[in-house]
């Protein structure tokens, strides 16, 4: 991770962006887990004053949002609508599941924190475009997309969540962020080797993969004539 630079012989303060903090706080939360998103903790792993951070985001909250909303960006920024609007839902779910299951420690914070409007619509919007144009009217075209992407989240949140200690980092969630940095670490590790085990890997692949299949196929039924 780059980190800004020190302040000069003026005594001019690090220059640092909104982009360098979204960057440094997923490191952290790849690295260590969500209780480590601390103000103090980001701006320590950019080498800069915690306060500098609020010049660009008013607090962790904002910080939490950014994340989100990053992550979502990137994981569906080059979605291929494709020919057909079940084959695009799909691939949605996919590149979802994908970017979920490459941060699992983001995971449960999208599943409590609403990515941004403002950055899911446009780029969802090839996807919406796709429903629409084989005749499914808006609104239901985001129930579908919706339906399709909690059911995504959920899935990861039961593969990355079913892990020994799981239940000891949630116990001390409301702890110290810096005085349990360690233990979030040591958590995080056993998450991620819980999660190579092959037979685990195959079966919550096909979980997914049936779950996923049957709830397009159950729009795509909706739509043929009774």
């Amino acid at each position: 991770m780059k980190q800004a630079s020190r302040p000069g012989r003026g005594g001019r303060p690090a220059q640092i962006s909104v982009e360098q903090i979204t960057a440094a706080a997923v490191d952290l939360l790849d690295r260590e887990g969500l209780e480590a998103l601390t103000m103090r903790r980001i701006g320590a792993h950019l080498g800069v004053a915690a306060m500098s951070l609020y010049r660009h985001l008013p607090g962790r909250d904002a910080i939490l949002s950014t994340v989100v909303n990053h992550l979502f960006a990137t994981a569906l920024a080059d979605l291929d609508a494709g020919p057909t609007w079940t084959g695009a839902l799909t691939r949605f779910a996919v590149a979802y599941r994908r970017m979920l299951l490459d941060h699992p420690n983001a995971v449960p914070l999208l599943a409590t924190h609403p990515v941004d409007p403002a950055t899911a619509v446009p780029v969802l919007a090839g996807l919406l475009e796709s429903l629409t144009a084989a005749g499914v009217d808006q609104d239901d075209a985001l129930i579908r997309i919706q339906s399709v992407g909690v059911f995504t989240l959920g899935h990861a949140l039961a593969q990355v969540g079913a892990h020994p200690g799981a239940a000891d980092a949630d116990a001390d969630a409301d702890a110290d962020a810096d005085a349990d940095a360690d233990d979030a670490a040591g958590a995080d590790t056993d998450a991620a080797d819980a999660g190579q085990d092959p037979d685990a890997l195959d079966y919550y692949q096909r979980w997914f993969d049936a779950g996923l299949q049957a709830l397009v196929t159950g729009f795509d039924r909706r739509d043929a004539p009774a």
